[in-house]
């Protein structure tokens, strides 16, 4: 195939889609940095106004996989990772899932950033709980290993994307590329909980897992949201045994109250930390059952509950006898912050 996006270009001039090899290759010159930014604005804006299949979704994913740093991580390991988007600007919900998880002994290797359409990222809410999200790459298995759960800090595993940076930001607009980083993660994880900005996404997304080697995941979208909603009924696709089901799923199947999202509205990163703070010691709320449905949801995925129920009993017992909060402590241990820096 040449290397030249040329021919691409003019394929997708006439309103064709790519090939999973095309869209490998595509993406490839992009993040090798052998296309213009013309090219690239050229490509994103022709596969976002047709509408990006599921073979162009998983030859980028290839491309981007090939190129990102790896790291270790343990059997059974899971990332709880949204695709942002939804506007909504609430409290972090599957970086509080995370210890929940990881309390309960399920490994999480979790994938995120800082805050890029949502007012509060994980990452900043995790650096606002004293913890370094920038750790030398080398160390993460062993924090994933000492603490049950890792950050992998999304920028610094996936380098190649900054070739693409100018365009995105020129173009002001969603393209392929945000849906692309809950289908990227560094320590390849074989089992995920991933929300969506839009319903109509998630079978595409979870037909790409299925496509990449996931054994199990559930992708989710829930009254708006990238997450599992308290306040109504929440769209699925779940992939398991081979098999993609969707499906609806309702806060009252996790043993739960229904509660509107303005429960959940966050702020800045600071206050976001408290809450999750305040959470993990036992606050009661709409914010404590949001997490709790979206952890029922995980360890349906991570095999360790039979059906959300089941899950909610088990996440609620995490947070009620202090696991889930000695997660967050052992992180903090791990991963402390640096010192400030002299002047």
């Amino acid at each position: 195939m040449s290397r030249n996006l040329r021919p691409i270009l003019a394929k997708l001039a006439q309103g064709l889609s790519l090939s999973e090899a095309e869209a490998e290759e595509a993406f490839g010159l992009i993040m090798s940095g052998e296309a213009t930014p013309a090219q690239i604005g050229g490509l994103l804006m022709a596969m976002r106004v047709r509408g990006e299949t599921v073979a162009e979704l998983t030859g980028a994913v290839r491309a981007m996989r090939a190129r990102m740093v790896k790291v270790e991580a343990p059997p059974g390991a899971i990332d709880v990772c949204g695709t942002g988007g939804d506007g909504a600007g609430t409290l972090n919900i599957s970086t509080a899932v995370t210890f929940v998880l990881a309390g309960l002994g399920v490994p999480v290797a979790k994938h995120g950033n800082r805050a890029l359409s949502s007012r509060t990222g994980g990452a900043d809410v995790l650096t606002a709980l004293g913890i370094n999200v920038e750790v030398p790459i080398e160390r993460i298995p062993d924090i994933l290993k000492e603490a049950g759960c890792a950050f992998l800090f999304a920028p610094r595993h996936h380098a190649a994307l900054h070739y693409a940076a100018g365009p995105r930001v020129e173009l002001g607009t969603r393209t392929i590329f945000n849906l692309l980083g809950p289908l990227a993660n560094p320590a390849e994880v074989r089992r995920q909980l991933v929300g969506v900005f839009d319903p109509i996404w998630a079978e595409p997304m979870a037909e790409t897992l299925a496509r990449l080697g996931t054994e199990a995941c559930w992708v989710v979208h829930g009254q708006g949201l990238d997450e599992l909603s308290l306040a109504g009924t929440n769209y699925v696709v779940e992939f398991f045994g081979g098999t993609l089901r969707t499906r609806t799923v309702e806060p009252e199947d996790a043993g739960l109250m229904r509660a509107s999202i303005e429960g959940i509205t966050g702020g800045d990163a600071a206050t976001n930390a408290a809450a999750l703070e305040r959470l993990l010691n036992g606050a009661p709320g709409p914010y404590r059952d949001t997490v709790v449905f979206n952890a029922a949801a995980a360890l349906v995925v991570a095999g360790r509950a039979e059906d959300l129920r089941e899950g909610a009993a088990l996440a609620q017992a995490a947070i009620d006898r202090g696991a889930a909060l000695a997660a967050l402590e052992r992180l903090r241990s791990a991963a402390p912050l640096p010192p400030p820096q002299k002047d």
